[in-house]
C-alpha cells in the first residue's frame, strides 16, 4: 500500500513539474518539381514508451508551404518530429505515403512562444522513401 502511494505521489509531482515547451517548423513541399498542396503535416512529441503526442496539424497550401507551432508539457525536453502524409506519385488515391523528420532539439524552447522556427527548406516528395499509411 505504501509503495503504491509513493508511486502515485511521484507521478503527481512529475506531472506538476512538467514545463510547457514550444516548437515551430516551416517548409515547402514539391512533387516532381511542382508545389504540392493538400499534404497533411503533423507535429508530434515523439515518446519512446507511450503513444506520440500530437502538438499541431496543418495542410500545405497552394504553393506547397506549411507552418506549424505546437506546445506540449514534458518533464524532459520535447523530442519533436513532424510527419508528412502525401499522395505524390500515387496512381490510385488509396492511403497515403508517410515520411517522418526529426526536429533538432535546439528549436524547442520553454514557454508558449517559439523563439525560433525550424526551416525544413524545400522537400521533394518524389525522392523520399515511401512508407504506406492508411490510418493517419
Amino acid at each position: 500500500m505504501n509503495s503504491l502511494l509513493v508511486v502515485l505521489l511521484v507521478g503527481i509531482v512529475a506531472i506538476a513539474a512538467a514545463n510547457k515547451q514550444t516548437v515551430a517548423i516551416e517548409g515547402r513541399l514539391m512533387c516532381n518539381g511542382k508545389p504540392y498542396s493538400g499534404a497533411k503535416v503533423k507535429l508530434y512529441d515523439h515518446d519512446t514508451f507511450t503513444t506520440d503526442d500530437k502538438l499541431a496539424e496543418t495542410q500545405s497550401d497552394g504553393q506547397g508551404y506549411f507552418k506549424l507551432v505546437g506546445t506540449g508539457r514534458e518533464v524532459s525536453r520535447l523530442n519533436a518530429k513532424f510527419n508528412i502524409y502525401h499522395r505524390c506519385g500515387k496512381t490510385l488515391p488509396v492511403c497515403y505515403y508517410k515520411y517522418s523528420f526529426a526536429v533538432p532539439s535546439s528549436f524547442v524552447n520553454s514557454g508558449t512562444f517559439a523563439n525560433k522556427v525550424y526551416n525544413a527548406q524545400t522537400i521533394e516528395l518524389s525522392l523520399l522513401e515511401k512508407h504506406r499509411d492508411c490510418l493517419n
